[in-house]
């Protein structure tokens, strides 16, 4: 075959596998499209309108909605209150989540067992785990905690009712759901680790400390990146148990942004005006995101 009649064959056969490759992924980007980048894009649509839930007719507003976004003192508590959430339980359910994973990591008997029971809270239902935990939250004496406080001699507590314990209540819920994702996560990334370095670094004299210090956690860098990428998103969506548990008070100290959202959107019919929360809750999400990912750059080691 000439030098000419291959190149164009070639050519010929690349393009059909790019066709090929685009083909087969077409389904997953249609799906995509229509239940994830259309909803996107038609809510940041909304939220230069006036549209509401009960007058059918939106008349374009410009930015009027974010400029009453950036005087709203509700929004204002709520952004503050999630990234209080946010930090709290992406930090803490991480440091669990971490420590729990080094610890079922071991030959232990009945490992699975415990790992199993850890992992169950999360695939319960927020709904249904937020119904149980409010009855533990009861502010009477029948309430579990109450009765577990009662046995040292403390007094009940108002723990949804009292503004300085409502947000803390409601963390301590979120990191019993969301521990033993980052667990199962971080137990993965133990699994990946090669024995073989960690065997190496004992007989070098290194005790458990350094082992964990200079070792595993350099090589869990990457786990560690997506875990905290996950929860920051999962955390900034917190929606039902604030429903359930508080619904925004006391005092405002438990509303978060996607309740107040939630609250606009299908409470008060401001469905424009919930449009611009959830494109900032997008953009802080992103931003989150980004500067994640900037910080992963330099700190993050791969291989093994």
């Amino acid at each position: 075959m000439k030098p000419a009649a291959h190149l164009r064959t070639k050519m010929r056969t690349r393009k059909r596998r790019r066709w090929a490759g685009l083909l087969y992924v077409l389904p997953a980007f249609a799906i995509l499209s229509i239940f994830q980048l259309f909803p996107v894009l038609y809510a940041a649509g909304i939220s230069f309108t006036d549209w509401n839930l009960i007058r059918p007719q939106a008349n374009f507003v410009g930015f009027e909605q974010y400029k009453t976004l950036l005087s709203d003192p509700s929004f204002h508590i709520a952004i503050q209150n999630t990234f209080k959430y946010t930090i709290v339980v992406v930090l803490v359910s991480g440091i669990l989540g971490l420590l729990l994973a080094i610890v079922l990591n071991q030959r232990l008997p009945g490992v699975g067992i415990y790992r199993t029971l850890l992992f169950l809270p999360v695939v319960t239902a927020t709904s249904t785990a937020a119904v149980v935990w409010k009855w533990m939250y009861a502010p009477n004496a029948s309430g579990l905690l109450n009765q577990a406080i009662g046995l040292v001699g403390m007094a009940p507590k108002r723990w949804l009712l009292d503004p300085s314990l409502a947000l803390p209540a409601v963390m301590v819920m979120s990191i019993w759901q969301s521990v033993g994702y980052s667990m199962v996560i971080f137990l993965a990334g133990l699994q990946n680790i090669s024995r073989a370095v960690i065997e190496a670094a004992t007989v070098d004299g290194a005790n458990r400390w350094h082992t964990i210090r200079y070792i595993i956690l350099p090589l869990l860098t990457p786990t560690i990146f997506f875990v905290g990428i996950v929860t920051v998103i999962h955390s900034f969506q917190a929606v039902s148990q604030v429903i359930i548990l508080t619904e925004g008070g006391p005092l405002r100290r438990t509303l978060l942004v996607v309740y107040y959202l939630y609250q606009q959107a299908f409470g008060s019919f401001k469905m424009a005006y919930g449009s611009a929360i959830a494109v900032v809750v997008f953009l802080c999400i992103a931003l989150f995101t980004l500067l994640q990912w900037r910080i992963g750059e330099k700190r993050v080691h791969y291989g093994g």
